[in-house]
């Protein structure tokens, strides 16, 4: 079920579905909250699973004014007040994931655990390399089905351009009611690439799953594990034959994966 919600200054739209212990999911660049269908799907029969559009994603709004990571961790924390919930098991994917650290920094009081996929904690000269181009393809694709052929060679795995999964997501984005314009692309993608909490990741506490794609060329395994071993006890997981975004592309196994980490943090002992 979606709704609108007030929270920190601006009218969030988010997703809810199940029972059970809470669960945040955490969007990337320009996803709204379909992007966790599967999720929806299949983690809402055992949880209670919310998520929402970021700022300037799906039916959110762009503020007017300076974007930071810290301004939608922020939103985040603030739509868990609203929506009464004390404490969330929290994944984020890609950008999702950046947003998911400055929570767990800014907020940690709200967060249960945490899981970190497609991560990163300090964009190299690639990555920042890679949203270059990203900036000024959104504007200089010849068209809209153009850009997000080119845009989700890094996203996808071979595999899934081959079977038409990638066609089919392409031909949703393109129906989809509520598009992101190429600003507000542009605007989300800055302050992902300035992300920075390496100095920062040895004050997490909360229990950490960080899981990278070994075929992921844009946030590859080596800057998971960055991640990783900066947050205390953290355990990190690459999936393998996998890319930027498993939990679209195998949801059966990302599902499996994060509710045992869920399970065991739940039952009260720590993921080994």
């Amino acid at each position: 079920m979606g709704e609108y919600v007030e929270a920190n200054g601006t009218t969030i739209w988010t997703e809810s579905r199940g029972q059970g212990p809470d669960v945040l999911l955490i969007a990337g660049l320009s996803d709204p909250a379909e992007a966790w269908q599967a999720q929806l799907d299949g983690l809402s029969d055992r949880y209670r699973v919310i998520t929402f559009d970021n700022r300037g994603s799906g039916r959110t709004p762009l503020p007017d004014g300076p974007l930071s990571v810290a301004m939608m961790a922020d939103d985040a924390a603030e739509l868990l007040r609203v929506l009464r919930v004390d404490k969330a098991h929290v994944a984020g994917f890609s950008g999702g994931s950046a947003i998911a650290q400055e929570l767990v920094l800014r907020h940690p009081e709200a967060v249960s655990s945490l899981v970190l996929m497609s991560t990163w904690a300090r964009a190299d000269a690639y990555f920042t390399a890679v949203t270059r181009f990203w900036h000024w393809l959104v504007t200089e694709a010849p068209d809209e089905r153009a850009m997000l052929e080119a845009f989700f060679l890094w996203i996808y795995t071979p595999r899934a351009h081959v079977d038409g999964m990638v066609q089919r997501f392409i031909d949703e984005t393109l129906a989809f009611p509520y598009p992101q314009s190429a600003e507000a692309f542009q605007r989300q993608l800055e302050p992902f690439t300035r992300h920075d909490t390496l100095d920062r990741l040895s004050r997490i506490t909360a229990p950490t799953l960080v899981l990278a794609g070994d075929q992921d060329m844009v946030t590859p395994p080596r800057l998971g594990r960055v991640v990783a071993d900066a947050i205390p006890d953290a355990c990190f997981e690459v999936m393998v034959g996998e890319a930027h975004q498993p939990f679209q592309e195998s949801p059966d196994a990302f599902n499996a994966r994060v509710d045992a980490f869920w399970r065991e943090i739940d039952g009260g002992t720590l993921p080994s």
